[in-house]
């Protein structure tokens, strides 16, 4: 029915969106990428993509273990832990990274955590607004030199993918109201804490960076897009999943069986598969900066749904004033 459709967030059946072939015949022999959450999803497998072309690819995970695994997985290479919820490891982190690199081509803000119970993160601020954004704003700001000075060297734009979601505008699900950022209460101090609202600001936050990163560095140095990389089987939906199912290993059980049905339906779709649109971010010559990427997705603006490369976020908040307020904003709060 349609109010259960509703309920369980069901998209209408577009093909998925994949990448020219040839860009993966690209040789990427000394390119040097950073991809954050690279130990599972999107981000394993963008990972590995690159390192197959020939990248150099440093996974930033939050654990060393996991990290060094997936390294091993897909060839690439695990540095330092870099744990989001702490602005201290993201310092540390790119500390370390440019003690041993002295280039960076690629830069994919991947990580994220969504619909999570209210918590704070070791700076004190919102868990959501503090790992997906701001977390990931410090550590475009701190590599930003890197990646311009790149460019000067190859000649070539270095790239910047900034991993939004659907989520950053009205949806299927339950969203009545566009995605906002409340300037005046990001922490969520003032108001009744709302986790997918949180989740939803954060996402569009994510997508501001790369607009207002697109306007600040020229595009022939620096070329910036967000991206919704599709609903994707991955363990990012776990939170959301508890709430619409339950806890405990019965429920697990449930709420796999209805990934599975919903990824043979098509639509979820697999790691491998959410990972094209940040590949066609990253390989794509006529990618163009400050723009938005989107795989197929759960918009409620059914002219979106099909999604687009690039199409414009059905968001009337998604402005150029509000970027240029949130990274003024970002900055302070990181301590730049």
């Amino acid at each position: 029915t349609a109010a259960s459709n509703k309920s369980l967030h069901i998209t209408m059946p577009y093909p998925t969106l994949r990448c020219d072939p040839k860009l993966f015949e690209k040789d990427l022999t000394g390119y040097v990428a950073i991809v954050t959450g690279a130990n599972s999803g999107c981000g394993l497998e963008t990972s590995r993509q690159l390192s197959k072309q020939g990248a150099t690819v440093v996974l930033a995970c939050r654990s060393a273990e996991r990290g060094k695994a997936a390294a091993e997985d897909v060839g690439g290479s695990f540095l330092a832990p870099l744990d989001l919820a702490s602005l201290a490891s993201v310092r540390s982190f790119t500390d370390a990274f440019l003690a041993k690199y002295d280039r960076l081509d690629i830069l994919v803000n991947n990580a994220g955590i969504m619909a999570c119970p209210k918590g704070k993160t070791k700076d004190g601020n919102e868990m959501q607004i503090g790992c997906n954004h701001l977390a990931h704003f410090l550590l475009l700001r701190l590599l930003t030199s890197a990646l311009l000075k790149t460019a000067e060297t190859t000649g070539k734009p270095s790239r910047f993918v900034a991993l939004s979601s659907c989520a950053a505008a009205q949806t299927t699900g339950n969203t009545t109201v566009d995605p906002d950022i409340d300037f005046d209460d990001l922490n969520w101090e003032k108001r009744e804490y709302d986790e997918w609202k949180a989740y939803s600001a954060s996402k569009l936050a994510n997508y501001l960076t790369a607009m207002s990163a697109s306007s600040k560095f020229s595009s022939e140095k620096l070329i910036s897009t967000g991206v919704h990389p599709g609903w994707v089987y991955s363990p990012l939906d776990k939170h959301a999943m508890a709430q619409k199912i339950g806890e405990g290993w019965i429920a697990e059980k449930v709420g796999s069986l209805l990934k599975n049905m919903l990824y043979w339906k098509g639509d979820i779709i697999s790691p491998a598969d959410g990972a094209q649109t940040t590949l066609h971010c990253i390989l794509d010559d006529e990618v163009v900066s400050g723009k938005f990427y989107s795989q197929k997705g759960i918009y409620k603006d059914e002219a979106s749904q099909a999604g687009g490369w690039p199409m414009v976020l059905p968001n009337p908040n998604a402005t150029e004033e509000k970027a240029e307020k949130l990274w003024s904003v970002s900055e302070k709060l990181v301590g730049l």
